[in-house]
């Protein structure tokens, strides 16, 4: 399926500050991030441990709000929607694939996959579904329960759920961090394929600089801000990047 023009912005956030209280103390995990993202874009966001890759992560995904700033998904500005809104509003327009997987154990690859439209109250589109599960590669499997899975096909099973809805934009955490190295690349390769296949935006948060490097641009946080962006980087640029900011 060809993917369609692409014009605008897919995701911004605009002074975007997250803080958690741990007990008296507050800790700010994001301190006033700015950002845009173009449509059919594939963006990865790298940092050392603690440098609010996660956070960013699930404020634009609408998994957690910020404290104080803007989010805007798709021209919707979903810091402002209400916890229902928002709830729909994920289900609707965002895709978001877990290092986890995150199946439910006791449905079907195939109830697995329709489940986001159970859950809108959608019909599924069958030639839509049909195409996922062949890009996938998951006809042998749809009957199959994720028990039954290894780790690089539940991963596409995730992949197909995330995708299944058409969202705006795929956030993953972490993708293939429970993958070995050669199962992590496969399944990287395939959501890269299939979000420039579909004009898909994806944003990937990673340790990996392998895995960075696939992305046509890198975000580089430390500390809860955006300091660099690095575009079509190398592994070893990446690596590099991410030791200077955290020294």
């Amino acid at each position: 399926m060809p993917a369609p023009p692409l014009t605008g912005t897919a995701v911004a956030l605009h002074d975007v500050r997250k803080t958690y209280r741990n007990g008296p103390a507050t800790t700010a995990a994001l301190r006033g991030l700015t950002l845009t993202l173009r449509p059919g874009s594939i963006t990865a966001v790298v940092g050392q441990s603690g440098s609010g890759k996660s956070t960013l992560l699930h404020c634009a995904a609408g998994l957690d709000r910020p404290t104080s700033g803007t989010v805007v998904v798709g021209g919707h500005d979903i810091s402002t929607l209400g916890d229902d809104a928002l709830t729909r509003f994920r289900r609707d327009h965002v895709g978001f694939v877990f290092q986890a997987y995150n199946l439910v154990g006791h449905l079907s690859v195939r109830d697995n996959i329709d489940l986001p439209l159970v859950l809108a109250g959608r019909g599924a589109d069958p030639d839509w579904v049909a195409h996922l599960v062949h890009r996938m590669d998951l006809g042998a499997l749809l009957d199959r329960r994720p028990g039954e899975l290894s780790g690089g096909q539940a991963q596409r099973v995730a992949i197909a759920r995330a995708l299944v809805t058409r969202p705006t934009v795929v956030f993953a955490d972490e993708p293939t961090g429970a993958l070995d190295s050669a199962t992590g690349a496969a399944v990287l390769t395939l959501l890269r394929d299939t979000a420039r296949d579909l004009g898909q935006t994806l944003v990937v948060v990673t340790h990996d600089s392998r895995v960075a490097a696939v992305a046509d641009r890198v975000l580089v946080l430390s500390d809860g801000l955006l300091v660099d962006t690095l575009d079509a980087p190398t592994a070893d640029e990446v690596t590099a990047r991410v030791l200077a900011v955290g020294r």
